[in-house]
Protein backbone atom coordinates (compact mmCIF):
# COMPACT_ATOMS: atom_id res chain seq x y z
CA UNK A 1 0.00 0.00 0.00
CA UNK A 2 1.03 3.26 -1.03
CA UNK A 3 0.07 7.20 1.07
CA UNK A 4 0.46 9.91 -1.14
CA UNK A 5 0.12 13.45 0.18
CA UNK A 6 -1.36 16.16 -1.34
CA UNK A 7 -2.20 19.80 -0.12
CA UNK A 8 -6.48 19.14 -0.40
CA UNK A 9 -6.14 15.44 0.45
CA UNK A 10 -4.74 11.87 1.41
CA UNK A 11 -4.76 9.15 -0.71
CA UNK A 12 -4.25 6.05 0.16
CA UNK A 13 -4.11 3.20 -2.32
CA UNK A 14 -3.20 -0.32 -3.03
CA UNK A 15 -0.41 -2.06 -5.14
CA UNK A 16 -2.89 -4.75 -5.73
CA UNK A 17 -5.32 -2.58 -7.51
CA UNK A 18 -8.02 -2.36 -4.38
CA UNK A 19 -10.44 0.61 -3.82
CA UNK A 20 -8.81 4.35 -3.39
CA UNK A 21 -9.79 6.07 -0.26
CA UNK A 22 -9.48 9.66 -0.14
CA UNK A 23 -9.73 11.95 2.63
CA UNK A 24 -10.23 15.83 2.04
CA UNK A 25 -8.64 18.46 4.17
CA UNK A 26 -12.17 19.57 5.37
CA UNK A 27 -12.89 16.32 6.89
CA UNK A 28 -10.31 16.24 9.19
CA UNK A 29 -10.01 18.62 12.38
CA UNK A 30 -6.97 20.93 12.93
CA UNK A 31 -4.99 18.12 14.33
CA UNK A 32 -5.52 16.11 10.98
CA UNK A 33 -8.24 13.48 12.69
CA UNK A 34 -11.40 12.35 11.00
CA UNK A 35 -13.75 13.95 12.21
CA UNK A 36 -16.37 11.42 14.02
CA UNK A 37 -16.21 12.25 17.43
CA UNK A 38 -18.93 14.27 19.12
CA UNK A 39 -18.69 18.17 18.82
CA UNK A 40 -19.03 20.28 21.86
CA UNK A 41 -20.99 23.24 21.65
CA UNK A 42 -19.12 26.48 23.80
CA UNK A 43 -20.84 28.62 22.55
CA UNK A 44 -23.77 29.42 20.14
CA UNK A 45 -25.88 32.58 18.93
CA UNK A 46 -28.79 34.00 17.01
CA UNK A 47 -30.78 36.75 16.67
CA UNK A 48 -34.49 35.10 16.67
CA UNK A 49 -36.60 37.50 18.44
CA UNK A 50 -34.01 40.32 19.10
CA UNK A 51 -30.58 41.48 19.64
CA UNK A 52 -28.30 38.58 21.24
CA UNK A 53 -27.56 39.70 24.88
CA UNK A 54 -24.83 37.61 24.60
CA UNK A 55 -22.55 40.23 22.60
CA UNK A 56 -21.76 43.57 24.01
CA UNK A 57 -21.96 46.91 21.43
CA UNK A 58 -19.85 49.62 21.05
CA UNK A 59 -20.45 52.13 18.62
CA UNK A 60 -18.69 55.65 17.59
CA UNK A 61 -20.45 58.96 15.80
CA UNK A 62 -23.81 58.48 14.64
CA UNK A 63 -23.22 54.34 14.32
CA UNK A 64 -26.01 52.11 15.40
CA UNK A 65 -26.60 48.71 15.49
CA UNK A 66 -30.26 47.81 14.77
CA UNK A 67 -32.25 44.79 15.27
CA UNK A 68 -33.82 43.41 11.85
CA UNK A 69 -36.78 40.75 12.55
CA UNK A 70 -37.57 39.66 8.61
CA UNK A 71 -33.89 38.25 9.14
CA UNK A 72 -33.17 37.64 12.84
CA UNK A 73 -30.03 40.14 12.13
CA UNK A 74 -28.82 42.85 13.36
CA UNK A 75 -27.57 45.62 11.27
CA UNK A 76 -24.35 46.93 12.12
CA UNK A 77 -24.74 50.52 10.64
CA UNK A 78 -21.92 53.66 9.92
CA UNK A 79 -23.23 57.05 8.02
CA UNK A 80 -20.42 58.70 5.21
CA UNK A 81 -19.01 60.85 8.63
CA UNK A 82 -15.32 59.77 9.46
CA UNK A 83 -14.76 57.90 12.69
CA UNK A 84 -18.60 56.01 12.48
CA UNK A 85 -17.74 52.32 13.75
CA UNK A 86 -19.87 49.54 15.49
CA UNK A 87 -17.98 46.60 17.15
CA UNK A 88 -20.13 43.28 18.22
CA UNK A 89 -18.22 41.31 20.63
CA UNK A 90 -19.19 38.14 22.47
CA UNK A 91 -19.08 38.95 26.01
CA UNK A 92 -17.41 35.44 27.13
CA UNK A 93 -14.42 34.31 25.90
CA UNK A 94 -14.02 30.43 24.77
CA UNK A 95 -11.83 28.03 26.58
CA UNK A 96 -9.47 26.24 24.51
CA UNK A 97 -7.83 22.94 25.58
CA UNK A 98 -4.65 21.78 24.47
CA UNK A 99 -5.04 18.82 21.94
CA UNK A 100 -8.77 19.65 21.15
CA UNK A 101 -9.68 21.38 17.80
CA UNK A 102 -11.56 24.42 18.29
CA UNK A 103 -13.42 25.48 15.91
CA UNK A 104 -15.67 28.81 15.24
CA UNK A 105 -18.57 29.76 12.39
CA UNK A 106 -20.23 32.76 12.06
CA UNK A 107 -22.24 34.17 9.36
CA UNK A 108 -22.56 37.49 8.23
CA UNK A 109 -23.48 39.54 4.98
CA UNK A 110 -20.68 42.85 4.36
CA UNK A 111 -21.51 45.97 2.65
CA UNK A 112 -19.97 46.37 -0.74
CA UNK A 113 -16.32 47.78 -0.34
CA UNK A 114 -15.54 51.21 -0.93
CA UNK A 115 -12.76 53.33 0.37
CA UNK A 116 -12.08 54.34 3.99
CA UNK A 117 -14.44 51.34 4.52
CA UNK A 118 -13.37 48.23 7.19
CA UNK A 119 -15.17 45.67 7.87
CA UNK A 120 -13.90 42.49 9.86
CA UNK A 121 -15.36 39.48 11.89
CA UNK A 122 -13.58 36.65 12.97
CA UNK A 123 -12.38 34.90 16.70
CA UNK A 124 -10.38 37.82 17.65
CA UNK A 125 -10.40 40.29 20.24
CA UNK A 126 -8.24 43.19 20.83
CA UNK A 127 -4.41 41.72 20.98
CA UNK A 128 -4.72 38.47 19.71
CA UNK A 129 -6.85 36.16 17.05
CA UNK A 130 -7.63 35.47 13.28
CA UNK A 131 -10.27 37.17 11.46
CA UNK A 132 -11.08 38.03 8.05
CA UNK A 133 -11.05 41.87 7.02
CA UNK A 134 -12.06 43.86 4.04
CA UNK A 135 -10.56 47.04 3.55
CA UNK A 136 -11.81 48.99 0.85
CA UNK A 137 -11.83 46.21 -1.71
CA UNK A 138 -8.91 44.93 0.06
CA UNK A 139 -9.58 41.29 1.50
CA UNK A 140 -7.66 39.59 3.10
CA UNK A 141 -7.18 36.62 6.37
CA UNK A 142 -5.04 38.35 9.35
CA UNK A 143 -3.41 36.38 12.28
CA UNK A 144 -3.14 39.00 14.89
CA UNK A 145 -0.77 38.48 17.67
CA UNK A 146 0.52 40.67 20.86
CA UNK A 147 3.40 38.21 21.31
CA UNK A 148 6.07 41.54 21.04
CA UNK A 149 4.19 42.94 23.86
CA UNK A 150 2.29 45.21 21.43
CA UNK A 151 -0.65 44.10 18.62
CA UNK A 152 0.91 43.28 15.67
CA UNK A 153 -1.49 42.51 12.25
CA UNK A 154 1.43 42.37 10.19
CA UNK A 155 0.81 38.30 9.66
CA UNK A 156 -2.21 38.51 6.65
CA UNK A 157 -2.69 36.73 3.32
CA UNK A 158 -4.47 39.15 0.61
CA UNK A 159 -7.09 36.65 -1.21
CA UNK A 160 -4.39 36.63 -3.78
CA UNK A 161 -2.11 34.66 -1.85
CA UNK A 162 -4.30 32.34 -0.20
CA UNK A 163 -2.18 29.10 -0.41
CA UNK A 164 -5.34 26.69 -0.26
CA UNK A 165 -8.21 28.20 -2.74
CA UNK A 166 -8.13 31.69 -3.60
CA UNK A 167 -12.22 32.23 -4.53
CA UNK A 168 -11.33 33.61 -7.91
CA UNK A 169 -13.16 30.96 -9.37
CA UNK A 170 -9.44 28.40 -10.24
CA UNK A 171 -9.76 26.84 -6.90
CA UNK A 172 -11.20 23.77 -5.53
CA UNK A 173 -14.40 24.89 -4.74
CA UNK A 174 -14.74 26.78 -8.15
CA UNK A 175 -16.37 29.69 -6.33
CA UNK A 176 -15.75 33.27 -6.84
CA UNK A 177 -16.34 34.99 -3.15
CA UNK A 178 -18.87 37.59 -3.06
CA UNK A 179 -18.53 38.97 0.63
CA UNK A 180 -22.32 41.25 -0.54
CA UNK A 181 -23.82 37.82 -0.37
CA UNK A 182 -24.38 35.69 2.68
CA UNK A 183 -21.21 33.86 3.99
CA UNK A 184 -20.37 31.00 6.54
CA UNK A 185 -16.78 31.78 7.78
CA UNK A 186 -14.50 29.34 9.96
CA UNK A 187 -11.42 29.12 11.56
CA UNK A 188 -10.02 25.67 12.90
CA UNK A 189 -7.38 26.32 15.14
CA UNK A 190 -4.66 23.62 16.89
CA UNK A 191 -3.18 26.12 18.83
CA UNK A 192 -0.55 24.42 21.83
CA UNK A 193 1.01 28.16 20.97
CA UNK A 194 2.67 27.06 17.90
CA UNK A 195 -0.20 24.84 16.29
CA UNK A 196 -1.55 25.89 12.45
CA UNK A 197 -4.94 28.07 11.78
CA UNK A 198 -7.17 26.66 9.18
CA UNK A 199 -9.15 29.49 7.43
CA UNK A 200 -12.38 28.96 4.92
CA UNK A 201 -15.73 28.91 3.91
CA UNK A 202 -18.71 26.57 3.79
CA UNK A 203 -19.61 25.64 0.08
CA UNK A 204 -22.39 23.90 -0.44
CA UNK A 205 -22.49 22.43 2.59
CA UNK A 206 -18.68 21.60 3.04
CA UNK A 207 -16.07 23.47 4.55
CA UNK A 208 -13.70 24.37 2.09
CA UNK A 209 -10.36 25.45 3.32
CA UNK A 210 -8.90 29.12 1.69
CA UNK A 211 -5.91 29.87 3.28
CA UNK A 212 -3.58 27.99 6.24
CA UNK A 213 -1.42 29.97 8.52
CA UNK A 214 1.51 27.39 9.40
CA UNK A 215 2.76 28.36 12.36
CA UNK A 216 5.00 24.49 13.44
CA UNK A 217 8.76 24.66 12.56
CA UNK A 218 8.03 28.17 11.66
CA UNK A 219 8.63 30.59 14.32
CA UNK A 220 10.65 31.01 17.17
CA UNK A 221 7.83 31.28 20.05
CA UNK A 222 4.29 31.01 20.13
CA UNK A 223 2.19 32.62 17.21
CA UNK A 224 -0.50 34.40 19.77
CA UNK A 225 -0.68 34.95 23.64
CA UNK A 226 -3.72 32.89 24.09
CA UNK A 227 -6.81 30.85 22.03
CA UNK A 228 -8.68 31.93 24.39
CA UNK A 229 -11.10 34.49 22.81
CA UNK A 230 -14.01 35.97 21.77
CA UNK A 231 -16.28 36.21 18.57
CA UNK A 232 -16.21 40.08 16.98
CA UNK A 233 -17.50 41.94 14.28
CA UNK A 234 -16.74 45.00 13.10
CA UNK A 235 -17.65 48.02 10.76
CA UNK A 236 -15.25 51.66 10.55
CA UNK A 237 -15.23 54.52 8.64
CA UNK A 238 -11.84 55.13 8.34
CA UNK A 239 -12.19 57.99 6.96
CA UNK A 240 -15.16 60.03 4.99
CA UNK A 241 -17.53 57.23 2.87
CA UNK A 242 -18.76 58.15 -0.29
CA UNK A 243 -22.15 56.40 1.17
CA UNK A 244 -23.33 54.60 4.48
CA UNK A 245 -23.02 50.76 4.87
CA UNK A 246 -24.36 48.13 6.60
CA UNK A 247 -22.09 44.59 7.96
CA UNK A 248 -25.43 42.06 8.96
CA UNK A 249 -24.31 39.88 11.64
CA UNK A 250 -26.10 36.73 11.32
CA UNK A 251 -25.38 34.22 13.79
CA UNK A 252 -22.32 32.19 15.48
CA UNK A 253 -20.99 29.38 17.22
CA UNK A 254 -17.37 27.91 18.68
CA UNK A 255 -17.11 24.42 19.04
CA UNK A 256 -14.55 21.77 21.07
CA UNK A 257 -13.97 18.91 18.54
CA UNK A 258 -13.64 15.55 20.48
CA UNK A 259 -15.50 16.93 23.02
CA UNK A 260 -14.23 18.52 26.54
CA UNK A 261 -12.69 17.25 29.24
CA UNK A 262 -13.40 18.54 32.98
CA UNK A 263 -10.33 18.21 34.80
CA UNK A 264 -10.38 21.28 36.80
CA UNK A 265 -11.51 21.28 40.61
CA UNK A 266 -13.96 23.37 42.08
CA UNK A 267 -12.59 26.59 43.77
CA UNK A 268 -14.85 28.05 46.70
CA UNK A 269 -15.27 31.53 47.66
CA UNK A 270 -16.78 31.44 51.50
CA UNK A 271 -18.49 34.11 53.36
CA UNK A 272 -16.88 33.07 56.97
CA UNK A 273 -18.82 35.43 59.19
CA UNK A 274 -22.22 35.47 59.76
CA UNK A 275 -25.40 37.37 57.94
CA UNK A 276 -27.29 38.84 60.50
CA UNK A 277 -30.81 40.29 59.95
CA UNK A 278 -31.93 38.47 57.05
CA UNK A 279 -36.03 39.60 55.82
CA UNK A 280 -37.83 39.58 53.47
CA UNK A 281 -35.71 41.62 51.21
CA UNK A 282 -33.05 40.57 49.23
CA UNK A 283 -29.25 40.29 50.97
CA UNK A 284 -26.09 39.60 49.45
CA UNK A 285 -23.72 36.55 51.38
CA UNK A 286 -20.94 36.59 48.32
CA UNK A 287 -20.10 37.87 45.25
CA UNK A 288 -17.50 37.45 42.77
CA UNK A 289 -16.22 38.64 39.31
CA UNK A 290 -13.34 38.34 37.16
CA UNK A 291 -10.39 40.64 38.67
CA UNK A 292 -9.80 43.19 36.28
CA UNK A 293 -6.04 41.72 34.67
CA UNK A 294 -7.81 38.37 34.21
CA UNK A 295 -10.87 39.69 32.24
CA UNK A 296 -10.27 36.92 29.42
CA UNK A 297 -10.52 34.26 32.10
CA UNK A 298 -12.97 31.40 31.51
CA UNK A 299 -15.02 31.22 35.08
CA UNK A 300 -17.99 29.20 35.71
CA UNK A 301 -20.26 29.25 38.73
CA UNK A 302 -20.40 25.70 40.03
CA UNK A 303 -22.44 25.41 43.27
CA UNK A 304 -24.43 27.57 46.33
CA UNK A 305 -24.25 26.83 49.25
CA UNK A 306 -25.64 27.98 52.22
CA UNK A 307 -26.38 27.26 55.82
CA UNK A 308 -29.33 29.01 58.23
CA UNK A 309 -28.89 29.86 61.36
CA UNK A 310 -31.82 30.97 62.34
CA UNK A 311 -34.98 28.85 62.23
CA UNK A 312 -36.81 30.15 59.17
CA UNK A 313 -38.09 29.38 55.63
CA UNK A 314 -35.62 30.84 53.56
CA UNK A 315 -34.89 31.75 48.75
CA UNK A 316 -31.68 31.52 47.65
CA UNK A 317 -31.16 33.25 44.27
CA UNK A 318 -28.21 32.99 41.75
CA UNK A 319 -28.35 37.00 40.88
CA UNK A 320 -26.28 38.18 38.11
CA UNK A 321 -24.78 41.69 37.60
CA UNK A 322 -27.10 43.18 40.64
CA UNK A 323 -25.74 46.34 41.76
CA UNK A 324 -24.08 46.14 45.31
CA UNK A 325 -23.87 48.56 48.38
CA UNK A 326 -21.01 48.47 50.49
CA UNK A 327 -18.77 46.31 48.29
CA UNK A 328 -15.02 45.55 48.76
CA UNK A 329 -13.38 42.86 47.57
CA UNK A 330 -10.29 40.59 47.92
CA UNK A 331 -8.56 40.55 45.17
CA UNK A 332 -5.85 37.97 45.64
CA UNK A 333 -6.82 34.80 47.23
CA UNK A 334 -8.20 33.24 43.63
CA UNK A 335 -5.79 35.32 41.03
CA UNK A 336 -8.26 35.12 38.75
CA UNK A 337 -11.18 36.00 40.58
CA UNK A 338 -12.00 38.38 43.14
CA UNK A 339 -14.89 37.75 45.66
CA UNK A 340 -17.00 40.00 47.84
CA UNK A 341 -18.52 39.52 51.34
CA UNK A 342 -18.94 42.94 53.02
CA UNK A 343 -21.82 44.35 50.78
CA UNK A 344 -24.71 45.28 52.59
CA UNK A 345 -27.46 45.60 50.27
CA UNK A 346 -28.43 44.65 46.53
CA UNK A 347 -31.09 45.47 43.68
CA UNK A 348 -31.94 44.55 40.62
CA UNK A 349 -29.27 42.11 38.34
CA UNK A 350 -30.95 38.78 36.24
CA UNK A 351 -32.19 36.07 38.13
CA UNK A 352 -30.14 33.04 37.28
CA UNK A 353 -31.63 30.50 39.78
CA UNK A 354 -33.26 29.89 42.58
CA UNK A 355 -34.21 27.58 45.74
CA UNK A 356 -35.63 27.14 48.84
CA UNK A 357 -34.29 25.99 52.36
CA UNK A 358 -36.56 24.22 54.96
CA UNK A 359 -36.90 26.20 58.27
CA UNK A 360 -34.81 23.76 60.37
CA UNK A 361 -31.34 24.61 61.38
CA UNK A 362 -30.43 20.45 61.00
CA UNK A 363 -30.60 21.38 57.05
CA UNK A 364 -28.47 23.28 54.24
CA UNK A 365 -29.48 24.02 50.96
CA UNK A 366 -28.12 25.50 47.79
CA UNK A 367 -28.25 25.69 43.59
CA UNK A 368 -26.00 23.16 42.20
CA UNK A 369 -24.76 23.03 38.58
CA UNK A 370 -25.97 19.76 36.75
CA UNK A 371 -22.93 17.12 35.59
CA UNK A 372 -20.66 19.34 33.25
CA UNK A 373 -19.70 22.59 32.52
CA UNK A 374 -22.17 25.11 31.94
CA UNK A 375 -20.76 27.65 29.92
CA UNK A 376 -24.11 29.61 29.57
CA UNK A 377 -23.63 30.89 32.89
CA UNK A 378 -19.65 31.96 32.82
CA UNK A 379 -18.83 35.03 33.67
CA UNK A 380 -18.76 37.76 30.91
CA UNK A 381 -17.15 41.04 30.26
CA UNK A 382 -17.77 44.28 28.24
CA UNK A 383 -16.17 45.66 25.62
CA UNK A 384 -15.49 48.71 27.94
CA UNK A 385 -13.58 45.45 30.43
CA UNK A 386 -16.18 45.72 33.15
CA UNK A 387 -16.87 42.17 34.37
CA UNK A 388 -20.18 40.01 35.40
CA UNK A 389 -21.08 39.45 38.82
CA UNK A 390 -22.65 36.88 40.45
CA UNK A 391 -24.63 37.47 43.65
CA UNK A 392 -25.60 34.68 45.91
CA UNK A 393 -28.73 36.32 47.30
CA UNK A 394 -31.46 35.14 50.34
CA UNK A 395 -34.32 35.98 51.49
CA UNK A 396 -37.08 35.17 54.22
CA UNK A 397 -39.90 33.85 53.02
CA UNK A 398 -41.91 35.40 55.98
CA UNK A 399 -40.59 38.99 57.94
CA UNK A 400 -40.31 37.33 61.25
CA UNK A 401 -38.52 36.21 63.15
CA UNK A 402 -35.25 38.11 60.95
CA UNK A 403 -32.74 35.20 59.86
CA UNK A 404 -28.83 34.35 59.83
CA UNK A 405 -26.97 32.02 57.63
CA UNK A 406 -23.40 31.71 56.13
CA UNK A 407 -22.87 30.46 52.13
CA UNK A 408 -20.30 30.38 49.57
CA UNK A 409 -20.11 29.91 45.86
CA UNK A 410 -18.35 27.47 44.51
CA UNK A 411 -16.66 27.84 40.87
CA UNK A 412 -14.19 26.51 37.94
CA UNK A 413 -11.34 28.54 36.97
CA UNK A 414 -10.85 26.71 33.53
CA UNK A 415 -7.84 29.40 32.51
CA UNK A 416 -5.21 27.49 34.43
CA UNK A 417 -4.47 24.05 35.27
CA UNK A 418 -6.21 21.95 37.85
Amino acid sequence: MTITSYPELVRLSSTNGGNVVTFGDSTTDAFGRLRVSQPITLFDSQNRFGIDGQFDTSTSGSATATYLSNESTVAMNVSTTSGDEVIRESKRVFPYQPGKSLLALMTFVMAAGQTNLRQRLGYFGTNDGVYLEQNGTDTRLVLRTSTSGSVDDTEYATQANWNVDKFDGTGPSGITLDLTKAQILFFDIEWLGVGDVRCGFYVRGKPQVAHIFYNTNEKSKVYMKTAILPVRYEITATDTLDSAATLRQICSTVISEGGYTQIRRELDAQRTTTLTGISTTILPLVSIRLNSSSLDAVVIPQQVKVFPLTAQDYEVLLIRNATLTGASYDTSTFGNVDFDISATAMSGGDIMQVDYITNTVQSAGGISEATGYNFANQLGRTIAGVSDVLTVGIRTISPSPTGSARGSLMFYDLTNGA
